[in-house]
């Protein structure tokens, strides 16, 4: 059986396994979990402090596994939890959390940083124009699922 899967659509899904591999390979290199860097990257991304809802948003999964992280981040001192109205969670570094943030996860949104500003101001546009609009079309392809 043939796929189903265009070439320009393999193309597309090889560059975005290989993104997901490369901030695999970071989270190793700095010698952490994926789940402990993306919590640390949303946090740092935001300023000093995060909504749970929004961590999972970035992270694309549930809060029950983000809680998992999150406890055992607190356990080790690097993050506590603080209400922000209603029933909604702040997730806020503590100061070895911030320490440990700035030697590993800044180091990766520098690197991320340095790349964009090595491109030209219009390569930054239409990479950032074309990755809109191919999400907002499929999103609007999966409502109609």
């Amino acid at each position: 059986m043939e796929g189903y899967t265009t070439k320009e659509m393999q193309r597309v899904n090889y560059l975005q396994s290989e993104m997901n591999a490369a901030y695999h390979e970071a989270a190793v290199k700095l010698g952490m979990s994926d789940s402990t860097v993306q919590i640390l990257y949303a946090v740092c991304n935001s300023g000093d402090s995060c909504l749970l809802s929004d961590i999972c948003k970035m992270m694309g999964t549930s809060k029950q596994t983000i809680n998992s992280a999150l406890r055992k981040l607190e356990g080790e001192g690097l993050v506590y939890l603080e209400f922000s109205g209603g029933r909604k969670k702040r997730v806020r570094l503590t100061d070895r959390g911030r320490e440990l943030a700035e030697g590993t996860v800044v180091r990766l949104i520098e690197a991320e940083n340095s790349i964009l500003e090595d491109w030209s101001r219009e390569e930054v546009e239409q990479f950032l124009r074309l990755s809109r609009k191919y999400l907002e079309a499929l999103r609007e392809k999966i409502r109609e699922l």
